[in-house]
């Protein structure tokens, strides 16, 4: 978070910005045009389809199927939501019964909407390898946001991204579009609390806020709209995060997470039921089926992993976004007390290994990390559960670089390394890029392995077999290999306590 000495900076023109306005995108012709498209893995065999208009919609439906030229399916819903300051309605859409691993065509219906594509989710226990993409701290790209001084005469022009996103983590994610399955963004999306840092946008907070919101989700909608884009909640989500203790003069969908909660409650992913044979993993994976909270707090599996997103702002004791929380946001709870810690716990106890051996948790402040900022009370919340149950990964932001570090518990590095160590493996991918910068690497703890901010950058979670995981970090701009580590672990046990 910057400081507040952009006021003093900005100040000095007030007056001149005082006729300035936000710069909110033209609307269409056709108001039932879709905009800011994403999909999400929905459940098994499951994905739901996302969306913005400018225009409510009583039924909004979407045809599809496995052949382009004959989308012969069709499903429709009537959730068509939004709240008092946004311009735009969300309307999603479940398209049920797909065929695992298979790739579909879909076209939301209106009279001005182009056909797109997808691969459906795998099964749990499904060993074929498959990599991810991990975003977190990504901010809109131009006027109200970050920009990137080069060589516009070397532009690459691709179908469908604009050119003003040729070299940044967009631009790359969509060149690399066959190389990925789906992504993970634990927290901070668009920055659209950030709009006072920008002096036009001083006197119009309201359409300044919603400009950023409709800007990114556009940029990333020709990404989204193929990739399931799976997300959980960060602190930029939460309030008037600028400008400690005066969220009461938020635009509406800036109060408590509204925005965030408005366009992805029934997106993300509903807790997987139980695939293993055992019934204590049945018995706890119902139990987590009833305390998620999706996009808050949840899970889901795919292929060999087992995927948790949890929320590092509210919902545990002393977090910072919650009320009373070090930030002075006052948001949450979105539980009752404990529940988020008693969802993770009966997840993670709910692991079969032998169907899905890689366990994934991704949260947005993490406790492990170069420089300043460590969340301490994430770590005392969390840190206890990730080793208890065998947590591989651990996949988080906030501080704006990347990092890597060896397998670590309670500040100990261990003794094992990389080869089947006991203790997870942590990174930090938060050098995407936003309007606030990188943050410096600072002071590295002995167990640091990787850390680079040098450019914006992002990390590919390779699944590569039941027992070797890679992780790469990789230079937006250029697609440079920075970093590549392989994590072994023997998987020998079917239920994982180290306690």
């Amino acid at each position: 978070m910057p400081s507040l000495s952009f006021l003093a900076k900005a100040l000095p023109v007030f007056s001149a910005s005082a006729l300035a306005t936000a710069s909110l995108p033209d609307k269409p012709s056709d108001l039932s045009t879709p905009t800011q498209v994403r999909i999400s893995v929905s459940g098994p065999n499951s994905i739901s389809v996302g969306w913005n208009t400018y225009l409510q919609s009583d039924k909004p439906c979407v045809n599809y199927g496995t052949s382009a030229t004959s989308l012969a399916q069709k499903s429709c819903s009537t959730k068509s939501d939004t709240y008092p300051s946004s311009r735009t309605w969300f309307h999603t859409v479940y398209l049920n019964n797909l065929t695992p691993a298979t790739k579909y065509y879909y076209k939301i219906e209106s009279t001005n909407s182009t056909i797109e594509e997808f691969l459906s989710p795998r099964v749990a226990g499904d060993k074929t390898p498959f990599a991810i993409n991990a975003i977190i701290d990504l901010g809109v790209y131009g006027q109200d946001g970050y920009t990137i001084e080069n060589d516009q005469s070397k532009r690459d022009l691709i179908p469908n991204i604009p050119p003003s996103l040729n070299h940044t983590t967009i631009k790359r994610l969509a060149d690399t579009a066959d190389d990925y399955e789906f992504i993970i963004h634990p927290g901070d999306l668009a920055y659209a609390d950030d709009w006072v840092l920008k002096p036009k946008n001083l006197f119009d907070g309201k359409n300044a806020f919603q400009a950023i919101l409709e800007q990114f989700y556009g940029q990333l909608a020709p990404v989204s709209s193929r990739k399931p884009y799976i997300v959980s909640p960060g602190n930029h989500e939460a309030a008037c995060q600028e400008i400690p203790h005066t969220s009461w003069t938020c635009p509406a969908g800036q109060k408590n997470f509204t925005d965030f909660m408005t366009r992805f409650t029934g997106n993300m992913p509903s807790a997987f039921t139980s695939t293993s044979k055992a019934d204590q993993a049945k018995v706890n994976a119902n139990k987590a089926q009833q305390l998620a909270k999706p996009p808050f707090w949840f899970s889901f599996e795919y292929g060999m992993a087992h995927i948790v997103m949890i929320n590092t702002e509210t919902d545990f004791p002393s977090a910072p976004d919650g009320p009373d929380g070090s930030a002075g946001l006052n948001s949450g709870p979105f539980g009752n007390p404990e529940q988020q810690l008693a969802f993770l716990e009966a997840d993670l106890a709910s692991v079969d290994r032998t169907v899905t051996p890689w366990v994934i948790v991704a949260g947005h402040r993490p406790w492990y990390t170069t420089g300043d900022g460590p969340c301490k009370p994430c770590q005392a919340a969390f840190e206890p559960l990730f080793y208890k149950y065998g947590v591989d990964l651990g996949v988080f932001g906030h501080v704006h670089n990347s990092q890597r570090f060896y397998p670590v518990y309670n500040g100990t590095q261990d003794s094992a390394g990389m080869k089947n160590p006991k203790a997870p493996m942590y990174i930090v991918s938060g050098g995407t890029g936003n309007i606030e910068g990188l943050s410096a690497v600072g002071t590295k703890p002995s167990f640091t392995a990787f850390a680079y901010a040098d450019h914006f950058s992002y990390a590919t979670i390779r699944f590569k077999d039941t027992q070797n995981l890679q992780v790469d970090f990789y230079r937006s701009a250029t697609g440079e290999l920075l970093d590549s580590s392989t994590l072994y672990k023997e998987h020998a046990d079917q239920f994982v306590r180290n306690y």
